[in-house]
């Protein structure tokens, strides 16, 4: 009885031991199978490193303002008596806006031209008498004097006819109407806003550093969101000779055409002044740069050993300035190397890839997307 089941405990080791070196042979086999795969290749899209010339440019975030603007006040007080204008609307310099009461003014100014004329005529005799020297000196000096009071008075009533008849100052866009018929208004107190639009200022700052760089004339391209997709030029015409205390910034005014009235006074605008020099970069596709924290780097495309297909080499990089769909490598790259332009976040180093640039994008300098 023991002896069989010796037999019996012999024999089953034997049969483990054979199972698990044929199970230890499989899966060394499935090790070598493993070692000797090779994943097929990526398909990429790719672009060749270009050397170019870039305009150089100073950004810079700016604010709209009118070239003319002002809020039309009332100059005396009075009862409002006709509002000759609609908001909102264009006017000319010279279009009556408002009229105030000025029938107290109107029944005075006859009485007063009265009397500068009585006062005129008695002036003449006056001279008259003077001459044959039948009066003395000074009742011709109080002649003269009642003449230029009467005068005053006449001069006085019309002046404060006239400034009851508010007229616009300069051709202009008009705001909302703040008065109503029959107010009475008060010295100051507001009518409606008057800007003229077109052309219309840009103020902008820049770093002290940039002030040997800029001068009166050169282009500005004035982008903002309520023009979306619209570039705007303009040129500088004014250089504040003061450096801000606080900011050791220069404030910097452009003027732009503002066609259509699109742009209002306060509005932010994206500023690039153009420099006349131009600067030598290495231009790649903005979407070919595979950003992280500890570096940028882009995939050059190269032959692999034996020349049996394409890999791929990470190459870290240093960026510069973006124009459009492109950004400027300051180092890192050559002109002329092959680059993967697309989908770099899914690739590796030293990956096999192949190149297809049928559906390989069209990259602009200076794109306009349809959903603008």
């Amino acid at each position: 009885m023991k002896k069989n089941f010796k037999i019996t405990i012999i024999g089953l080791v034997v049969l483990i031991a054979i199972l698990v070196t044929v199970k230890a042979l499989q899966i060394g086999a499935m090790i070598d199978k493993s070692k000797k795969f090779m994943p097929p290749p990526e398909t990429v899209t790719s672009e060749t490193v270009k050397a170019e010339s870039w305009t150089t440019v100073l950004s810079a975030v700016g604010t709209m303002n009118a070239v003319q603007g002002v809020t039309i006040a009332a100059e005396l007080s009075g009862k409002v008596v006709e509002i000759a204008f609609e908001a909102g609307t264009q006017v000319k310099k010279g279009d009556i806006l408002l009229r105030q009461d000025t029938s107290s003014e109107e029944a005075q100014l006859p009485g007063a031209v009265a009397q500068e004329n009585l006062s005129r005529a008695n002036l003449e005799r006056m001279n008259q008498l003077f001459a044959k020297n039948l009066i003395s000196q000074v009742d011709r000096d109080n002649a003269v004097a009642n003449e230029e009071q009467a005068k005053a008075q006449v001069e006085n009533i019309r002046a404060s006819i006239a400034k009851k008849t508010i007229r616009a100052p300069f051709s202009g866009h008009l705001g909302i109407r703040q008065v109503n018929l029959g107010q009475m208004l008060r010295e100051a107190d507001p009518i409606v806003t008057l800007q003229s639009l077109d052309p219309i200022f840009v103020d902008f700052s820049l770093p002290e550093q940039d002030l040997p760089l800029v001068r009166l004339g050169l282009t500005v391209h004035v982008t903002t969101d309520a023009t979306p997709g619209a570039t705007l030029p303009g040129r500088i015409t004014a250089i504040n000779p003061l450096i801000e205390h606080d900011t050791r910034q220069i404030k910097v005014q452009a003027t732009a055409a503002n066609r259509g009235n699109m742009l209002r006074p306060g509005m932010f605008a994206n500023v690039a002044v153009e420099l006349p020099a131009q600067q030598k970069v290495l231009a790649i596709p903005a979407t070919a740069v595979l950003y992280a924290p500890y570096g940028d780097s882009v995939y050059i495309i190269e032959d692999s050993a034996g020349n049996k297909g394409k890999v791929l080499r990470q190459q870290f990089v240093r960026l510069g300035p973006k124009r459009g769909d492109f950004i400027a490598v300051t180092n890192g790259l050559q002109g002329g190397e092959a680059i993967v332009s697309t989908g770099v976040f899914k690739l590796r180093n030293g990956q096999s890839v192949v190149i297809d640039n049928a559906l390989a994008p069209n990259f602009l300098k200076e794109p306009t997307p349809e959903n603008n």
